[in-house]
């Protein structure tokens, strides 16, 4: 397992983390999974055998039932890592949501008493909340980390100019920094490319990745013609949407073919595809069986030669949306390694 620091901090988190949304299964998070206690252990020993060392949960996950069990299978264990986030309704009434210092210090209490911890290694914002100023969501977590609650804070789903705003802000006002941000990110979702990945190069940011196997899209399970498995229907699918379904098999079309000749599942091509773009920390894994939890596990051993990353590079490329094309036709003199990680596949092809 490679470790690499998490942003500009000097916290070390393995090329995999840990991902507890399966924990539970109570309400809506009852069809990602149901693992109990029991499973779960199984689960994060697995991962510690691996050389995991970074668990991510959220206070919403079956509301708060996640991060019980988490807790429960964590304790007395020595060098691992706890994630959480917060942001979503935990509770009736219309403080108990958003990203208000009521809501984030009640929130995280909450959280440290589900973990049965006295401290969250890194606490993540979990969705942008428009309504509370940015100095107030800062000042919050800045309270946390004095109060000993909170070592690191990152932030989950926020805009590219989201994330300036907080980092200038923090900066200006000496609160507490982003050390990373978790983002979606896959070889059939690469919007993160605009925005989110050269920031996170310029501005020193980790990236934690999460559904990096799009919910199953990336699975080799759903293809061309083929009956599809039980479960969502393409035209269902929200997490992330579909646009474009020829495109999303073209990708699958390439990433079974990669698979195959690797005598490798789909899902962990997709998991190393990830693990060596620029920028990317760690990514998340989860996985409702340990048969799936083992195969994704072995990603981390996977490398990549470059013709396997060109094929899968080339039938996933987006277009350039403005001003990016524009920067490509007119300003390839003097261009930066954030503006490259965009732009440079793009000048190749020209």
């Amino acid at each position: 397992m490679q470790y690499r620091p998490l942003g500009r901090s000097g916290l070390m988190v393995s090329a995999l983390t840990m991902g507890t949304m399966t924990f539970g299964g109570t309400g809506p998070f009852a069809k990602v999974g149901a693992t109990d206690v029991a499973g779960a252990r199984r689960q994060i020993d697995m991962c510690v055998e691996a050389g995991v060392n970074l668990i991510d949960t959220a206070d919403i996950y079956s509301n708060g039932l996640s991060e019980e069990i988490t807790g429960e299978v964590m304790r007395g264990r020595k060098n691992l890592l706890v994630a959480t986030k917060a942001r979503f309704p935990m509770g009736e009434g219309p403080n108990n949501r958003g990203l208000s210092r009521y809501h984030l210090v009640n929130a995280c209490e909450a959280s440290l008493r589900r973990l049965g911890t006295d401290v969250i290694d890194l606490y993540q914002l979990h969705e942008w909340d428009g309504i509370t100023p940015v100095e107030e969501m800062l000042e919050a977590l800045d309270l946390l980390q004095r109060q000993g609650k909170v070592r690191y804070v990152g932030c989950s789903n926020f805009s590219g100019w989201h994330i300036m705003k907080a980092l200038g802000i923090a900066e200006r006002e000496r609160l507490p920094r982003f050390v990373s941000q978790q983002i979606h990110y896959t070889l059939q979702a690469r919007e993160a490319e605009q925005e989110l990945v050269p920031i996170s190069l310029d501005q020193g940011l980790g990236i934690l990745v999460w559904s990096p196997i799009a919910g199953g899209l990336l699975s080799g399970k759903y293809r061309r013609g083929q009956p599809q498995p039980e479960g969502r229907a393409l035209n269902d699918w929200k997490e992330p949407p579909i646009h474009d379904e020829a495109k999303l098999y073209d990708i699958v079309d390439a990433l079974v073919s990669v698979a195959e000749q690797r005598d490798a599942p789909a899902a962990q091509v997709a998991l190393a595809w990830l693990l060596g773009r620029p920028g990317v920390t760690s990514v998340i894994i989860g996985a409702r069986t340990e048969e799936q939890l083992k195969a994704n596990l072995g990603a981390a051993d996977l490398v990549l030669s470059e013709d396997e990353r060109a094929r899968l590079d080339a039938v996933s490329l987006k277009p350039l949306a403005y001003p990016y094309w524009h920067q490509a036709q007119t300003a390839s003199d003097r261009l930066g390694v954030a503006d490259l990680t965009l732009l440079g596949p793009h000048l190749k092809k020209n």
